[in-house]
Parts: C-alpha cells; structure tokens; sequence
C-alpha cells in the first residue's frame, strides 16, 4: 500500500527535533514560527530542481538529497548568512520509499552538518521536481552584496573551479583518468557557509558561482557599476582540469561552467591577510565597463552567458 502524504512526511522528513535556537516551532502544524534577534536580518532563497533539466534521471538520490540542499545554502553563503531553517517541496510520479529514503538521507545528513532545521513544504503528485527555501540570518547591515564592489577591490575565489563542470563532462561520456575529485565536486558541492560568515567581516561585494565564473562575476560588476580584469594564469585549476584543457584545447570551460558553488568576492587590499584558507586572487575591479581577460600574453574582452532556461 503506498504511502499517504503526512505519513511520507512523518517517516522520512519528521524525524529531527529542531536544532536552531531560531526554530521555535518546526514540522506539525499549519505554519512554522522562527525568531531572530532583533539586531538580525532575515535572508531567503528559493530554487527548484527538475528532473532532466537539472539532474540526470539516474542519478543517486542520496547525493541528490544532498546537492539540492547544498545549491541553496550556497545562496546564503554568498550572503554572508548563517542558515538555520528550509522548507521542502516534493513533486513525486510515484512514491518510490527506496528513493525516497536515500533522498531524505542525503539532505538530512548536511542539514544536520550545517544546524539545519527542516521546518515545513509539501507534496503533490507529478513530474519529479524539488525545491527548497533556505532561510539565513545575518547580522544588520552587513550582508553581502553584488553591488558593493570597489574600483581597485582586489578579486578572490574561493576553492577550485571547473571540477563541476569536468564532472558534468565526464556524465556525458568523457573519459577522465581520475574522475573522483570532479564527480564529487559535481554530485556534492560543499557551500562555503564559514567562508562567507568570515567575509562579510572583509568583503565588498560576493556572489556563489552557479553559471560559471564570468557570468557570475558579470553579475557583480552590472550591479556595482564597474569592470574587472581576470588573470587567466592566477585561475586555481585541479590537476583534472589542467588535464582536460591540454587534451580538448577547452581553455574557457573554468570560466564558464556552472556548478562551483565557490564564492568570488571582492576585497580591498588590506583585507588580504584576514582572508580564510583556500582564497586565490584572480583579478581586479577597474573603471571601465565589462570583463577583461589576461591569457598567453594577451588581454581581450570576454564575455559569457549562464544558463537561461527560455533562451
């Protein structure tokens, strides 16, 4: 007999008592109740997952417990908040108890990691589609933004980039030597909560790198008003990549591929020294509009798009 709907939410999602000193009332009644210190401000984000779109039909329901929590806590990372409370929205073809445990297994596990409560959503019936609404705290006036950007802030990531995308590549058949490191990196992106806690200490302007990262760093120059120039040499790369690139000639694939979930921010130059482990310098804020790029000796205008879903 499959399972009804509050029975499907009391086995897998109803589990955990409450962690967070904000949840004052969790999963069981009409409506969750938070609380946030008066001197906090409250930072929320949404995304949905598809499946086709997003993720692989097959893919591990586990890590896509995981990856689907991961992507929005991303968010508030980039924000510089403290996440403390999500809520779930299921569109299930079927109710599959094998899947669903897994699922279940992999977001609770890093809601559990990051004292994450899951505090509400709901279920319908269709196509498999997930989303989540993460919930942060952070302090009044200081979060990150994209539009706080200075000319002569130096630009950091944090982390790799392109091992996402080298995984991504490596689902769609290409043969990688030691393929560990990019399909973890594709399949259980780790959100930069403490680096970004850190940052809103140093930081003029942040954002997480979801499209790859001149999209995305496009996005904080739009909003701030300036350009910037990227070094392509200073781009930190896995031995993977480094790989990948000699082999296809794919020189761009670091800077525009989607699923880092890093953070690139902008610093002034004193801040350096403050800056957590595993920060890498790869440009600087200028006047003059647009993204210029520094690679073998020359510098030219680069532009990229993310991915848009009605383009």
């Amino acid at each position: 007999m499959a399972l009804a709907e509050f029975d499907l939410i009391n086995r897998y999602f109803a589990v955990h008592a409450p962690q967070h000193p904000f949840t004052r009332l969790g999963i069981g009644d009409d409506c969750a109740l938070l609380t946030l210190p008066a001197d906090y401000q409250l930072a929320v984000t949404t995304d949905t997952m598809v499946e086709s779109v997003h993720f692989f039909a097959d893919a591990d329901p586990y890590l896509l417990g995981h990856k689907l929590l991961a992507v929005n806590l991303s968010d508030l990372a980039a924000m510089g908040a403290e996440p403390f409370a999500v809520t779930l929205a299921l569109t299930l073809p079927k109710v599959d108890e094998a899947w669903l445990q897994a699922f279940a297994g992999g977001f609770i596990a890093l809601a559990q990691q990051h004292r994450v409560d899951l505090i509400g959503g709901d279920t319908t019936s269709g196509p498999l589609t997930l989303t989540v609404q993460a919930m942060g705290a952070v302090p009044e006036g200081r979060a990150l933004l994209r539009s706080n950007a200075k000319v002569g802030d130096l630009i950091f990531v944090t982390g790799q980039l392109g091992n996402a995308g080298l995984g991504l590549k490596i689902k769609q058949g290409y043969r990688c030597d030691d393929p560990v490191l990019p399909l973890s990196c594709f399949n259980q992106p780790q959100p930069r909560i403490a680096e970004g806690k850190l940052l809103r200490n140093l930081a003029h302007a942040c954002i997480d790198i979801s499209d790859g990262l001149a999209a995305d760093l496009g996005h904080i120059l739009a909003q701030s008003q300036v350009g910037a120039y990227l070094d392509w040499e200073r781009l930190p790369l896995s031995v993977q990549v480094r790989q990948y690139i000699d082999k296809t000639g794919d020189w761009q694939m670091p800077l525009t591929a989607g699923d880092d979930y890093e953070l690139c921010f902008t610093i002034p130059a004193g801040s350096v020294p403050n800056l957590p482990e595993g920060c890498h310098y790869v440009g600087v804020i200028e006047v003059e509009p647009g993204l210029r790029l520094s690679r073998a000796g020359k510098i030219e205008t680069f532009e990229a798009k993310g991915f848009e879903h009605f383009s």
